[in-house]
């Protein structure tokens, strides 16, 4: 019998333009196409990310049946889960496409030494990033640590690849024993959670491309200025699709660049780039999930405080913005990215909760939470990453929330028992006159929370400790 390739599929689940997938059907052997709940990592899955991945890996083994395949699934420590594949099939080159955080890295090291000291011949690619993390080097050979200047060395590099042909059909191999996804427990049981993500969100390679489809087709040409507006679904919402590896970002890239070109599409391009940044940033510096990488930023006076933590975490601190946008979060799995930069400046700096604290609430109620993008955007916020906003830049959330949601429909969509107010007073209800507090219905601190600490108070605390962490 001719012995089988071994496809691996991890943060690529999806069967167009994966290049681990294609290479081994172009050997005209035989495929084992296997996922794998790998126990062993040290940053597990959180509560929105195991939602998130058993509609994809549900929507990936219909797809897989589609092409006359079967999807394998098994779960536990990734090496020895791999050799038993491996005995079992008689399998002798196994194929996938790479992972880029730190503890994958090691992992994957690892297996593919062992592998080929075995025989086994082991072959990966890259499926997730428009460059590898290494490709893009300042003029002295080391690595960025500035966005601006690595994103001109993006535009000024080779472009990105074409995206590869979906494959008709697959010659897969399927006397293999494989897991029931229900009994992985992926999904929430009682209380039942995911409400709200099952009405907002589609897993899977059909529900990224007909969402890249739609965001090119409807928003794109007002994303420049509406990706800031909050009220509105102007943003292309594709996160937790790349991050799963559903769309690829060649495809998103090739896609973006067949449109017109205008303000919006090059906006958008750039947050792409972004992205690899945060990946390039990781790859260089894997304490990035952890520690601050200015170093100086270790001994920064963090006020942690479990009860004021809990208060930002359920959407109950008094600022109607930062409320919305952590209630948006727990009913969606998401939040849009304005408000994401406003509740996580408002924790860590009127707050003074450490910037891990918010990353760790982010990782498990996010469904794209990404380690390379939590880390980075969260370490830029606080002040202590390389491409950090300064500590002293404190985000107002009154004056956020009347820029851009001047209207008040973010807020009165996600915080409605404030909903009554004028716009006037929607985004500071503390300052409401007792009248207007009477005829909306509304009595602070009952009905809805006084802020957890005063905006001029909070904000002369935050430059009290970063001069304080100067002065150290």
């Amino acid at each position: 019998m001719t012995s089988p390739v071994i496809v691996w599929f991890r943060q690529d689940l999806r069967l167009s333009d994966n290049p681990a997938l294609t290479a081994a059907i172009a050997t005209g052997r035989p495929v084992v196409l296997l996922y794998i709940l790998d126990t062993s990592t040290p940053w597990p899955l959180g509560g929105a990310s195991r939602w998130w991945l058993h509609g994809s890996l549900a929507a990936l083994g219909t797809g897989c049946a589609k092409a006359n395949a079967t999807l394998t699934l098994r779960r536990g420590d990734a090496a020895k889960v791999l050799r038993d594949v491996i005995m079992e099939s008689s399998a002798r080159e196994v194929f996938w496409n790479r992972c880029y955080e730190p503890a994958a890295i090691a992992r994957d090291t690892a297996i593919k030494a062992k592998l080929k000291a075995d025989g086994i011949e082991v072959q990966s690619f890259n499926s997730a990033l428009l460059f590898e993390p290494w490709e893009l080097k300042t003029q002295s050979g080391t690595p960025f640590k500035v966005f601006t200047p690595f994103h001109k060395a993006a535009l000024n590099a080779p472009p990105p690849r074409k995206p590869l042909a979906t494959p008709k059909k697959i010659a897969s191999l399927e006397r293999l024993a494989s897991d029931n996804l229900a009994d992985w427990g992926l999904l929430p049981t009682k209380p039942d959670w995911a409400g709200g993500f099952r009405k907002t969100w589609h897993p899977g390679e059909s529900g990224a491309k007909t969402r890249l489809v739609d965001f090119l087709d409807e928003r794109v040409n007002h994303y420049a200025k509406g990706r800031d507006v909050p009220a509105e679904e102007l943003t292309s919402r594709l996160s937790p699709h790349l991050h799963f590896g559903e769309i690829s970002p060649h495809q998103v890239w090739s896609a973006a660049l067949s449109q017109e070109q205008n303000n919006g599409t090059a906006t958008f391009l750039k947050e792409l780039v972004w992205r690899e940044f945060a990946h390039h940033l990781l790859y260089h510096f894997p304490s990035l999930p952890d520690a601050p990488l200015r170093l100086e930023f270790a001994a920064f006076p963090w006020k942690s405080d479990a009860k004021v933590l809990k208060a930002w975490q359920r959407g109950q601190t008094g600022y109607p913005i930062v409320d919305a946008g952590l209630r948006e979060l727990w009913a969606t799995g998401w939040m849009h990215n304005r408000v994401r930069m406003i509740v996580a400046s408002v924790l860590v700096k009127h707050l003074l909760q450490p910037w891990q604290a918010g990353a760790a609430w982010f990782w498990d109620t996010l469904v794209d939470a990404d380690l390379a993008n939590n880390a980075a955007s969260w370490q830029w916020v606080a002040g202590c990453g390389t491409d950090a906003a300064p500590y002293f830049r404190v985000f107002n959330p009154v004056l956020q929330g009347e820029k851009f949601d001047g209207n008040g429909a973010y807020v009165r969509r996600w915080v409605p028992e404030i909903g009554t107010l004028p716009d006037k007073w929607l985004h500071k209800p503390w300052e409401a006159p007792d009248s207007v507090l009477d005829d909306a219905g509304i009595k602070l601190g009952r009905t809805y929370p006084k802020p957890v600490i005063a905006l001029d108070a909070g904000r002369a605390r935050a430059l009290a400790a970063f001069k304080q962490l100067k002065s150290g």
